[in-house]
C-alpha cells in the first residue's frame, strides 16, 4: 500500500509527493490555528444557542464560516487544493483511479462506490427530517413575529426553544439521578457483568498518574484476570478536551501481555464533599468509551498490531456506539439512575422524556455530518491530473450534486477548516462515523430480536465481534454475527428518520 513494489523512479516520485503533502499538512494546521483563534473547530459555535441578538449571531457564524477564507496569510484554500491534487497523484502512482480507492482498500467499505451507495440511501431521509425540523423552527420565528427566514445562525437558538416546548426536558431535573460513581459501578460495569460475566474490583495499591484517576482489576467469568482498567473522568487545565480510550499495554500472545486500558473524559469536578452529577449525554459518553475498552479488554490476538481496537476506521466505533444502547436499557437504567440524595429510582415520566428527546434535531445533526463526509469523499475522488480546484466553487457544486445544499444546514466542517481530512488522518474516512452508526444499530436490532440483554447474547457478541480484533475480513465478521450485510433501517429508525 505504501509503494514497496514501485520502480525506483516511481518510488522517488512518491517520496517527493509524500514530502510535499507532509509540509503542506503542517502548514495547513498552523494557518488554521492562527485563523481560528477563539472558535470551536466545527462550523456552529456553542454560544449561538444562547445569543439573543440576531445580528451578533450572524457575526459570530460568519466569523466561523470565513475563518480560513479571508485572503490573508492564513487563507488555507490554495493549500488544500494542492493537497487534494497531490493525493490524486499518489493514488495514480500506486495504480488507483483516485485517492479514496487507494485509502479504502483495507477498510470495511472497501470502495468509494460503496460509500456513495450508503450516502444515496441515507441522505434523502436525513434532509427530509432536517426540512421538517426547519419548518418547526420557522413556525416559532413566525409566531414570535421575527419577520425573517431561518438562517444557519438562527438554528441552535430556536432549536433549543423547540426542544423545551416539545419535550419539556430540563437537564437540572435529570442530573440528580446520574451521580458519576453510581453510573460507573451500577451502570457501565453492571451492564458488562450482565452481558459478559466480567467483574471489577477497585485497586488502591497501584500507582496512578493523577490523584483523581481510579484503577480496577477486570476479572473474567472464570475468575482469571482479564486486564486493568484506568478511568480519568474530570477535566483539568493541562488536559486535552474530549473523550477517548487507549491502551497503556496492548494485549498480545506474542509478548505475553494482558491489556491495560484507560478511558478519559472531561466532566466538571465537583467541590470537595459534593457529588459529581452529570448529564445523560455524559452518561452516554461513559458507556461509549467503555465500549472501546471492552474491545481492548476482550482482545485475544497473537500480534499487538491486530489486537483489540486496532481495526479499520469505519469499524472501530462500532463496539463503542453499540455499548451506548445499554445506557438506556430499562434493566440497566433501573440499577443506576438513582437520586443521589434519596436513592429513589428515576420516575417513568422523566425516563420517557429522555427517550423521546433522543431523536430531537437528528435531521440537522445527521445532515451536517453527511455534508462534511460527502465533501471529504468528493475531494478524494478527483481524477489524477485534474487542475487545482477553486475551493468555494468545488464545495458548492459538490453539495448541490448530492442534494446536501440546504441553506440552513451548513456542513459540520467547511473544506477550508476541515482539519480531520487535511492533516489528522481522516482523508476519505470521515464517512466512518455514520457507517459505524449503521453497524451498531443493526447489531443491536439482533439483540432486540433475540431476547435483549442476556448472558448468552453478550457471549455471542464477545466471541464473534469483540474478541476478534482485526484478524478477519470485517464485512464477513459482521455478516457472521448478524446473518446479513449491514442494513440502514435500524439506524434511520433510531434517529427518528423512518
Amino acid at each position: 500500500m505504501a509503494g514497496a513494489k514501485l520502480s525506483d523512479a516511481d518510488k522517488d516520485k512518491l517520496k517527493e509527493l509524500n514530502k510535499e503533502e507532509a509540509t503542506l499538512g503542517a502548514k495547513f494546521t498552523a494557518q488554521l490555528q492562527a485563523a481560528g483563534k477563539g472558535l470551536k473547530n466545527t462550523t456552529q459555535q456553542p454560544e449561538l444557542q444562547s445569543m439573543t441578538d440576531r445580528a451578533k449571531r450572524e457575526e459570530l457564524f460568519k466569523k466561523s464560516w470565513n475563518r480560513a477564507e479571508k485572503g490573508d496569510a492564513n487563507d488555507t484554500r490554495k493549500i488544500i487544493s494542492r493537497i487534494a491534487q497531490i493525493r490524486s497523484a499518489q493514488a495514480a502512482l500506486l495504480g488507483f483511479k483516485n485517492y479514496a480507492a487507494w485509502k479504502l482498500q483495507n477498510q470495511m467499505a472497501k470502495t468509494p462506490e460503496a460509500v456513495e451507495d450508503f450516502f444515496s440511501k441515507v441522505i434523502p431521509a436525513a434532509t427530509a427530517k432536517a426540512k421538517s425540523e426547519a419548518a418547526d423552527i420557522q413556525a416559532v420565528i413566525d409566531q414570535q413575529k421575527g419577520g425573517f427566514k431561518l438562517e444557519p445562525w438562527d438554528w441552535d437558538f430556536y432549536a433549543e426553544q423547540v426542544r423545551k416546548a416539545k419535550f419539556d426536558l430540563d437537564e437540572n431535573e435529570v442530573k440528580p439521578y446520574f451521580e458519576l460513581n453510581k453510573v460507573l459501578i451500577n451502570g457501565v460495569f453492571y451492564a458488562a457483568t450482565q452481558l459478559y460475566g466480567i467483574t471489577f474490583k477497585e485497586r488502591k495499591d497501584l500507582p496512578v498518574y493523577q490523584e483523581d484517576v481510579r484503577v480496577f482489576d477486570v476479572m473474567d467469568k472464570d475468575g482469571k484476570q482479564l486486564g486493568l482498567f484506568y478511568c480519568d473522568y474530570y477535566k483539568r487545565d493541562n488536559k486535552d478536551g474530549g473523550a477517548w480510550m487507549d491502551n497503556l499495554v496492548p494485549q498480545s500472545k506474542l509478548f505475553g501481555t494482558i491489556p491495560v486500558i484507560y478511558n478519559v473524559c472531561n466532566f466538571a469536578k465537583p467541590e470537595a464533599g459534593k457529588p459529581a452529577l452529570i448529564s445523560f449525554d455524559d452518561v452516554t459518553t461513559m458507556f461509549h468509551e467503555f465500549g472501546h475498552g471492552l474491545h481492548g479488554l476482550f482482545a485475544n490476538q497473537q500480534y499487538p498490531s491486530l489486537s483489540g481496537a486496532n481495526v479499520a476506521r469505519d469499524y472501530v466505533e462500532f463496539p463503542s456506539q453499540f455499548n451506548e444502547h445499554w445506557a438506556s436499557d430499562p434493566k440497566i437504567l433501573k440499577n443506576y439512575a438513582l437520586h443521589y440524595q434519596t436513592g429513589a429510582q428515576m420516575p417513568q415520566a422523566l425516563l420517557d422524556k429522555i427517550k423521546k428527546a433522543s431523536s430531537f434535531n437528528q435531521g440537522y445533526i445527521f445532515t451536517e455530518a453527511l455534508a462534511a463526509a460527502d465533501l471529504d469523499m468528493q475531494w478524494h475522488t478527483i481524477s489524477p491530473g485534474s487542475p487545482l480546484e477553486d475551493v468555494d466553487k468545488f464545495e458548492a457544486e459538490a453539495l448541490k450534486k448530492t442534494n446536501l445544499n440546504l441553506s440552513y444546514v451548513p456542513p459540520r466542517y467547511r473544506s477550508s477548516y476541515f482539519l480531520h481530512i487535511w492533516s489528522n488522518g481522516y482523508a476519505a474516512g470521515y464517512y466512518a462515523y455514520s457507517w459505524t452508526s449503521m453497524l451498531e444499530n443493526d447489531a443491536f436490532s439482533w439483540f432486540q430480536e433475540n431476547g435483549g440483554l442476556t448472558r448468552a447474547n453478550g457471549q455471542r457478541f464477545r466471541d464473534m465481534i469483540l474478541s476478534k480484533g482485526n484478524t478477519e475480513d470485517l464485512g464477513k465478521m459482521f455478516f457472521n454475527f448478524r446473518g446479513h450485510n449491514p442494513d440502514i433501517k435500524p439506524m434511520l429508525k433510531k434517529r427518528g428518520l423512518l
